[in-house]
This record gives structure tokens, sequence and C-alpha cells, in this order.
């Protein structure tokens, strides 16, 4: 637990949430993908067992008792044996309280009722209370889980829950949905407890109302979690955790989860820690991949350039050599920071923070520059880029595109996919090609626009 609340202490009762007027409007939640169409897999996270019962038992309730055709596969994920919640007991070991544990899960599945024989569950063990220890590896395997995630509901703890394993499965969560497109619920378990009405993010809150048979399903589930709802025994140590007040908070007649924006900051974490993760000012492979792009474009100079994921801004400014205006953009607040220094000096160059695709620059293009950054989104999103890059070029106006050509670990998408992902686009040619073991460039416009060798 944080210094910030106590599992034992009166906390906010429920009744103070559901007699906020807000509590009868929120919006009602679809359980349907990102896109509205029907689910294909939902994938539960939780930090401890119990987590997924007490935040998610009614969602996966809804979708266990569908009719086979329209019910997604579903799998709960387990970070940590929760072998901690006890660890003053006198009569259970870390070891004992983790077996006890996963088997009550496994109950607490069957319980759901339905297809409930058919949910896969899985403990990945990290050490209960260091979740965050682990947050990289396990963003990592969630997103390869995933795949493509664009008919995937993903549900996991919400971010800020005050729990640290809570908030970091969150982010761990929010990471991989962001990776791979899968639509983004997030339950909150101890926010109830600790926190007051005026501090809920409404406007992002949706509701799940649950019919009596759901009701009486997760109140099951959540009671097969002995250890938690009951004393171990009598001795000091081994007291109830999850006391009356606070599973009033689970056991009402719908469930509440957060619906947010997914966001990944990893790549801005690592713009932090390094000045130039890339060695784009040392490597002669990153120098040589420069020139080989520069060399691709099909004018001696061209008017506005777009760079999309410019990171410290060593191809913008070699990019501001051959063009009368660049607009350099990256979601990383640091790698803009970052550019911005190096450019500081160009007055045709200018840098902006700004999330592709949702946040496209108005305008138009000569030239759309994608460079090492296509496999970082996910393929909804890759799609949508591709669809925006074609909407924001001018009529004779071209796309460069350069990416590695070896497995990106932990994005599910590669450079052979972006590349596959704009050449499929309808109207633009491949009109200039370069490949070598590690790297693939790619100069994609109008079958015109390549220079005349004569003139």
């Amino acid at each position: 637990m944080t210094a910030a609340f106590r599992h034992d202490s009166p906390g906010t009762p429920a009744s103070a949430w559901h007699e906020d007027r807000r509590w009868s409007a929120l919006p009602l939640l679809e359980l349907s993908a990102r896109d509205g169409r029907r689910l294909e897999r939902v994938v539960v996270v939780a930090a401890h067992p119990d987590d997924e019962s007490l935040g998610a038992a009614g969602l996966m309730t809804r979708l266990l008792v569908l009719p086979d055709e329209q019910r997604p596969e579903i799998e709960v994920v387990l970070l940590t044996a929760g072998e901690r919640s006890h660890p003053a007991s006198p009569t259970h070991s870390r070891e004992r309280l983790a077996e006890l544990r996963l088997e009550e899960s496994r109950a607490a599945v069957l319980a759901l009722g339905g297809a409930a024989e058919q949910v896969a569950l899985t403990c990945w063990g990290s050490a209960d209370g260091a979740v965050a220890d682990d947050e990289a590896r396990w963003t990592e395997r969630l997103a390869t889980l995933i795949g493509d995630g664009s008919r995937t509901l993903l549900v996991g703890p919400w971010r800020h829950d005050g729990h640290p394993d809570h908030d970091a499965a969150g982010r761990i969560c929010a990471a991989a949905a962001r990776r791979t497109g899968a639509r983004l619920l997030e339950y909150p378990i101890w926010f109830w407890h600790r926190a007051q009405p005026q501090d809920a993010p409404w406007v992002d809150l949706r509701r799940l109302p649950l019919d009596p048979a759901a009701c009486t399903a997760k109140r099951e589930a959540v009671h097969c979690h002995t250890t938690q709802v009951r004393p171990l025994s009598e001795a000091p140590g081994d007291e109830t955790l999850l006391l009356t007040g606070m599973l009033a908070h689970f056991l009402g007649e719908q469930e509440v989860f957060v619906e947010a924006p997914a966001r990944d900051e990893t790549l801005d974490a690592l713009h932090r820690e390094v000045e130039e993760p890339w060695g784009a000012d040392t490597r002669w492979y990153e120098e040589r991949k420069r020139a080989l792009a520069l060399a691709m474009l099909p004018d001696r100079r061209h008017g506005r350039v777009l760079e999309v994921g410019c990171s410290t801004g060593v191809l913008t400014r070699e990019l501001a050599g051959r063009c009368e205006e660049v607009l350099a953009v990256d979601s990383s607040p640091a790698a803009v920071a970052a550019a911005r220094r190096r450019n500081d000096d160009l007055p045709h160059v200018e840098v902006q923070q700004r999330l592709l695709p949702e946040d496209w620059p108005d305008g138009r293009y000569d030239v759309v520059v994608v460079s090492e950054v296509g496999y970082f989104l996910s393929p909804v999103d890759l799609d949508s880029l591709v669809r925006q890059v074609a909407n924001g070029l001018t009529r004779d106006g071209v796309v460069l595109l350069a990416h590695w050509r070896h497995p990106v670990q932990g994005w599910p998408l590669d450079g052979a996919a972006v590349h596959r992902a704009f050449e499929a686009l309808p109207g633009w040619s491949r009109l200039a090609q370069y490949q070598d073991r590690d790297v693939e460039l790619l100069l994609l416009g109008p079958p015109s626009r390549m220079p005349d060798p004569t003139a």
C-alpha cells in the first residue's frame, strides 16, 4: 500500500459515490472494439489475484454468456501471485499464499458461468510489490501477446489508482494499447476507497450495467478469493484484507471503468535518459542512411517538407538544406526540445510536439518524410497515418520512407509492414528504392515526379 491510505481504514463509503448525481448519469459502456466492430478478443490484466474479479468480473460475465459466434476469446493475465498480501502472517508463507491466491483466481473465473472454462489464465511472475521493476518487459510481452489489437479490448488497472503495483500495471496496459491499437478500459480499485467524488475523472468514466445473474456471478467470484475476504486465522497478521466497506464498491449493479487516451512514454523516457539515443551524430550507418535519403529526393530543392518523427532533429537539419520550409514533429517532449536546440539557427525550420496521426498539422506538403518511426505505431494508427499523408500531399507530392529491416522488439509492426501499408494506397508508384541487409528506403509518388535525365 502507499502512504496515502490503508486498507483497514474506513475510507470513502460506497454510498458517497452512489449518491453523487454524476454517478447515475455516467455514459453507458458498449462492449465493442475501438471502431465499433464486434470484439474478437479480450485481455484482462491484474496486478494481483482478485483485482480482475473486483474490477472486471461483471464485464467478463457479460461476454461469457454470449452465443458462440458472438463471444470473444478471453484471457486473464496476473502480473504477480500476490504473495505479500499478509507480510506478517505467522501461519502462511509467501510461497503458500502465492499457491492459494492463484487457485482462488482460477476458481473465481470458473464461477463466472457461461463459457468460463474456456478462459485462459496465466501468471507472469513479478514479485508482489515490484511490478514497476518489470514494466518494460511486461509492456513488450503484452504488446506481443495482443499483436494487431484492432478488435481487442484490453482491460487493466487504472494508471492513477494509488497502489504502486496497480499504477505500474496500468502504465503497462496503456503502453501496450497504444502500440497495438487495442481499446483500453481501466478499472479503479483503491481509488474508490482513498479518494473523494471531487477527485474523479468524471468525463472519462463509463458504466456497465449488470443484470441480476451477472451480479450474482461477480459476487461468487469475489468470494472465491478467500485469503482476501476472510481472515487466514485468528492470529495477528492474518486479518481480513478486503473489509465489507471496501467490497461494497464492487458488489453493486454496475461496473465503472475509465476510458482515456492510451499513452506510451517509452520513447520519451529514452530521449530523457540519452542525449541522442540512436547515435545519429556518431554512427556511420546513420550518416550513410541520411545521405541515401537525401539522394532519393527528386528535386534539387523542394517547397514544404513534413518530417514525421524527427527525434533530435539530425535529419531535420539536412532536409533544411534542400527545401524552403520544414515542419518537424515528434510526440516526445524531450526529443522536440533537443531538435529545437539543434535547429534553432534555421528560421525556416519549425519543430512541434504532436501525437500523430490524430494531431495532424494543417496545410499541404511537397514531401512527407517517415523515417524509422512507422513501426512505433499500432496497425490502426499506421493505416490512419497513411491516409493523413495522402490527404496532406500536394498534387505532385512525394513520400520518403526509411526503416530498419529487422524485427522491432515490443511492437507488432516492422519496416516491411510499414512500407506495404504505404504502397497499398492507390495512385502511388514506387519511384525509387534502396535496400540492404539493415535498411530499406522507398520514394513513392506520381510516376512523373522523377527528374528528366536529359534536362
